[in-house]
């Protein structure tokens, strides 16, 4: 088993050797698939940095705008998100539920290194106040107009 694991370690650095050297953004199609990111991640040969990784799971779950990382423990495997509470409102990414979901399956496959996520709430930002513009009610004199 260790042997053929060598074969594949091999024939992908080998692969990720040859594709980095071109113009463009060769990779990027390999990067962003989850099962070819798995294997690259599990050989130790993915060139994004785990923060990297966890922002390419948050898009690749849709979830970009919607939840932040707000932290990692490497002793732990923790790994904190902010949602907002206006995610999952029904307004495209479907429910909050739906959003953790797809956030945790991508997370397994771009960063195996996260073990725990720990979700936080953050209210979203309130709306501004709208200003009133009125007329004065009639019969209603403003001090400068009766000088």
């Amino acid at each position: 088993m260790r042997a053929l694991m060598d074969l594949y370690g091999a024939g992908l650095a080998r692969a990720v050797a040859l594709l980095s050297g071109r113009s463009g953004n060769p990779l990027g199609p390999l990067l962003d698939d989850e099962a070819v990111a798995g294997l690259l991640v599990l050989h130790g040969l993915h060139p994004d940095s785990l923060d990297g990784r966890i922002d390419r799971a948050l898009r690749r779950a849709e979830a970009q705008g919607e939840v932040d990382a707000a932290g990692f423990d490497a002793g732990t495997g923790r790994l904190r998100l902010r949602r907002t509470t206006a995610s999952g409102c029904g307004c495209g990414g479907g429910s909050a539920d739906a959003v953790q979901e797809r956030v945790e399956a991508a997370l397994g496959c771009f960063a195996p290194e996260v073990a725990v996520v720990e979700w936080e709430d953050v209210p979203a930002a309130a709306e501004p106040v709208l200003l009133q513009i009125a007329t004065r009610p009639p019969g209603r004199q403003d001090r400068a107009e009766a000088r």
